[in-house]
């Protein structure tokens, strides 16, 4: 219901700082800029496991009729981290309970701003959060998965989302007159086309490429062609040959699109999180676990999908892996997408990631399959 965007979260890092304070963990605030960082048995001989979840909100209306409505103005949890912070902070719990049969240290790395480039992974990373850690495990709720179900892949799991913002510049004026102008928005229909062929001709079919424009904004008024056009979009790849021969493809079509209809440019391109690639030992574990969970239903083998996600950062220093929990349910409204407006959860699927988490941790530590928590 408090739902805080990217790179603003102030109380939802304080509210998480406290919780675990209160179960006796090992309490990093700010850790990055806004992250936080909980170290349970920190001193304790053995391997070191660390869980990580986002709190990050997004910049759209919560248009749900629910009580847990959002409470601010723009803005709600259309991705489902407050899930994953709910998640996080009941595993803690129960391993907190637990933790003189725990041989070895679990680290809880709650994330700010995993929305925004460059995404908050990064900057914790760098702030030593892995400091330590042997592997890494994190999950992230599902839409198109239903309460029940558990979604997993070897290897590469995610794209790699690059963004771009488009300033095309003309010379407007009355648009009985076109011909004594430079008119940017005839300029930017024809480079939105264009761009279009770089991925149907341009690239290989055997390596997937996405280029989607988003934005298109232009003029005020019928009878006035505008100064400028402005087009943001992104380009999803899975690995960065294809990304170049992209980025290499857009440069041209746009640089062409400037020559032939005399409009200049300024553009703005952001390059975004590698891939989530998933290491073999920790999805093995990942699945043992939740073999053992009778409420989970159905293991479901994923496709790659082209979304972007910052776990893939510390995937690049430490093993890890990243399963997707099941929280459809239409009966209950939740079966919109994520990142639209009526986004919702069946939380049910929650109790199946908190029980993968803690099944896994113990199978991570000593390979024990005998423990049974509640």
């Amino acid at each position: 219901m408090y739902p805080e965007l990217s790179f603003e979260e102030v109380k939802t890092p304080a509210y998480i700082a406290d919780y675990l304070r209160n179960l006796d963990i090992d309490v990093r605030e700010g850790v990055g800029g806004r992250g936080v960082v909980g170290t349970l048995n920190k001193d304790k001989p053995g391997p070191t496991l660390a869980i990580r979840a986002d709190f990050d909100a997004l910049p759209i209306q919560d248009e749900k009729e629910v009580p847990y409505k959002s409470t601010v103005d723009g803005v709600m949890h259309a991705c489902g981290h407050d899930a994953h912070t709910a998640v996080l902070l009941m595993t803690a719990k129960i391993l907190s309970e637990h933790r003189d049969e725990i041989n070895g240290r679990v680290v809880f790395i709650h994330q700010h701003a995993e929305e925004v480039d460059p995404g908050g992974a990064i900057q914790m990373i760098a702030d030593g959060c892995l400091t330590g850690v042997d592997a890494i495990i994190g999950q992230h709720v599902s839409s198109t998965l239903d309460v029940g179900k558990v979604g997993y892949k070897y290897g590469t799991t995610t794209g790699i989302p690059d963004d771009f913002w488009i300033t095309l510049k003309g010379r407007g004026g009355h648009a009985a007159h076109p011909d004594q102008l430079i008119d940017p928005l005839a300029a930017g229909i024809q480079l939105c086309n264009d761009l279009q062929y770089i991925v149907s001709r341009k690239t290989n079919a055997s390596n997937p490429a996405v280029l989607s424009i988003t934005m298109f904004n232009a003029g005020e008024t019928n009878n006035v062609i505008p100064d400028t056009c402005k087009i943001g979009g992104t380009i999803r790849t899975f690995d960065s040959n294809t990304q170049s021969s992209v980025i290499e493809g857009f440069k041209k079509v746009l640089e062409g699109i400037a020559t032939s209809t005399d409009v200049t440019y300024d553009l703005k391109y952001s390059k975004g999180y590698p891939p989530v690639i998933n290491t073999e030992k920790e999805t093995d574990l990942i699945l043992e676990a939740t073999k053992e969970i009778s409420n989970v239903k159905e293991l479901v083998e994923l496709e790659a999908s082209l979304g972007g996600e910052d776990f893939s950062y510390y995937q690049q220093r430490v093993p890890g892996a990243f399963f997707y929990t099941g929280t459809r349910n239409e009966h209950f409204k939740a079966d919109f997408p994520h990142h639209h407006p009526k986004f919702d959860i069946d939380e049910k699927g929650l109790i199946n990631a908190v029980q993968i988490f803690l099944l896994t941790t113990f199978k991570f530590m000593e390979g024990d399959n005998k423990h049974e928590l509640s």
